[in-house]
């Protein structure tokens, strides 16, 4: 146990957050998304939402601001237009909780699987919601970050 830290913080979590660099990625993703095929590090969260992890996360990693849209959804297939709740959800959850809070960008379903598959890893979530999927960039964690 530690203090100060969100309990869905687990150590496997946590582990692959301090050990991605600059610039890399996670996908946050729900319980429909092919995680396993497309992952070549894959944490299981069952049980949380993707949205509630996307918080967690936020509390200990920097969005990288070196680019111009460090937060990816997927969009919904036909209408690209419709945000989703839990992507209204996660651009909420940014907005109050990154370091430097962003617009989220949206891909294309296949273009997001493609980006998921070269992501630093890969979270599964028990997220019901469709389109419960997210996709950040690291930061740079500054000396003055702690």
């Amino acid at each position: 146990m530690l203090i100060g830290l969100n309990p869905i913080l687990s150590p496997d979590l946590l582990f692959t957050l301090a050990t991605m660099g600059h610039g890399d990625e996670i996908a946050v993703v729900d319980a429909n998304f092919p995680g396993d095929s497309c992952g070549q590090r894959m944490i299981r969260l069952d049980g949380l939402s993707a949205t509630a992890v996307v918080e967690a996360i936020l509390t200990v990693m920097p969005l990288d601001d070196f680019v111009a849209e460090p937060a990816h959804a997927m969009e919904v297939v036909g209408n690209p237009d419709t945000v989703p709740e839990a992507v209204a959800e996660f651009q909420a959850i940014i907005d109050r909780t990154a370091d430097h809070p962003v617009a989220i960008a949206s891909l294309e379903r296949f273009d997001f699987y493609a980006r998921a598959r070269e992501a630093y890893a890969i979270v599964q979530t028990g997220e019901r919601r469709l389109y419960g999927n997210l996709i950040l960039t690291k930061g740079v964690v500054r000396p003055s970050d702690g």
